[in-house]
């Protein structure tokens, strides 16, 4: 089936990263209050959250370059079960060190389900449907964001902190594995054989990352994700500080992933009023504003006012980022890029948090909100001298006239 046929395999998708990232996303808040009852300060917290992405920061590439020229579907399920462990076994640990390990294991494998997916979609969907269904996609991120800091809020609180979290994380873990029930038939079957026919040759990293348009995207991105992994790690720890409720601050997420939902739900007519540079630049200057305003001691309306217009804003930079390297990439690269791009991610995610906590430690716990904004605002400029590249509905003037130009055609040859 060609790029752009049935589109259940999205829907389906969609349905998996829902429950796969609502397991992360439960996870992560309950880890950093586990910690916290275990004894962990601010810097211990932004360690562990660091080691998050620590394993996928060095299997990023390896595994992009293996679904360039594979299939993608095999990494969903083997993502899912290092989901589902690492929730469940830091749950169980009684130590710090033991929480970080399985910290790493569950972020090893939700970077096998994304590059999975995320090639799937790019693999899967004409040039023109690439923002639409990108922007779906993370709609199933987007649920899960929403349904697990609720989840993970209603469960953690009382006396026995170390007890609740450890039931949140064990929750978590079973809710994931619910994924696997909705990873059937993902990958089209002409798809699927034309990939292992594709370019032998190996892009070299150099050149996928000199294209222009691809670093920008993964700064971009780096940029957005830090700022959401630094909001669920470091929210509760600001509630803490501030005496905010664990239940409130899952709500105050879900208000965040919620603003994100209906961001990606309207992003097809932002993009025609804007286009994809302005769009980026604005969302993301927006987002250094607000990220900023949290550092405030302001009320706690106040707080999900904020937030709520920081999830809208932050909504944007994931999908167009996504459509804007795959675009930007050589031809038989695109995986790879996808992977490069997921690499800056995990960079970030290392980074930023070991990075926030040193902040929080010597500033407060605010700071490491400051942080951010300057992040965001450094991506706003980055955005705005990135190409739009535009691509043309197919027989509109300016559309592909040859197969070989579209994406997902050529480099599946």
């Amino acid at each position: 089936m060609a790029p752009g046929g049935n589109r259940g395999w999205l829907l389906r998708l969609v349905i998996a990263f829902s429950f796969a990232q609502g397991a992360v996303s439960m996870a992560r808040p309950a880890v950093s209050y586990r910690a916290l009852a275990l004894g962990a300060d601010e810097r211990a917290i932004g360690v562990i959250a660091g080691v998050y992405a620590l394993l996928p920061l060095f299997a990023a590439v390896p595994l992009g370059r293996r679904t360039d020229h594979g299939r993608c579907a095999p990494l969903l399920p083997v993502g899912v079960v290092l989901i589902s462990g690492g929730c469940a076994l830091s749950g169980i640990a009684d130590s710090l060190w033991a929480m970080a390990v399985w910290s790493g294991v569950m972020g090893l494998g939700h970077l096998c389900f994304v590059i999975g997916a995320q090639s799937l979609v790019a693999r899967q969907s004409a040039p023109h449907e690439q923002d639409r269904n990108f922007g779906h996609f993370t709609i199933g991120a987007s649920l899960g964001q929403l349904v697990g800091p609720v989840a993970a809020g209603a469960l953690i609180g009382g006396p026995d902190m170390a007890g609740t979290s450890a039931l949140a994380l064990i929750v978590a873990g079973a809710g994931g594995a619910v994924a696997l029930t909705s990873l059937w038939r993902t990958e089209q079957r002409d798809t699927a054989a034309k990939s292992h026919a594709g370019h032998s040759d190996r892009v070299p990293v150099q050149r996928i990352l000199r294209a222009r348009g691809v670093p920008a995207g993964i700064f971009v991105s780096l940029a957005v994700l830090s700022a959401t992994d630094i909001l669920t790690a470091y929210l509760p720890v600001v509630g803490e500080h501030r005496g905010i409720a664990p239940s409130v601050i899952g709500l105050l997420l879900s208000l965040r992933a919620a603003a994100t939902i209906a961001c990606r739900l309207v992003l097809s007519p932002l993009l025609r009023l804007l286009g994809r540079s302005l769009l980026l630049t604005v969302t993301c200057l927006l987002a250094a504003v607000l990220c900023a305003g949290i550092a405030l001691p302001v009320p706690v309306w106040a707080l999900a006012l904020m937030l709520a217009a920081l999830g809208f804003c932050l909504g944007v930079g994931q999908p167009l980022s996504m459509t804007t390297v795959v675009q930007a990439a050589p031809d038989g690269a695109r995986s790879t890029a996808l992977a490069l791009r997921l690499t800056g991610n995990r960079l970030g995610q290392v980074a930023a948090p070991a990075t926030a906590g040193l902040v929080a430690g010597v500033a407060g716990v605010a700071a490491p909100f400051v942080m951010l904004g300057v992040l965001l605002l450094l991506s706003s400029g980055v955005a705005l001298r990135s190409p739009a590249r535009p691509v043309a509905e197919p027989g509109a003037p300016g559309a592909p006239r040859r197969s070989g130009a579209t994406l997902g055609r050529k480099s599946e040859d």
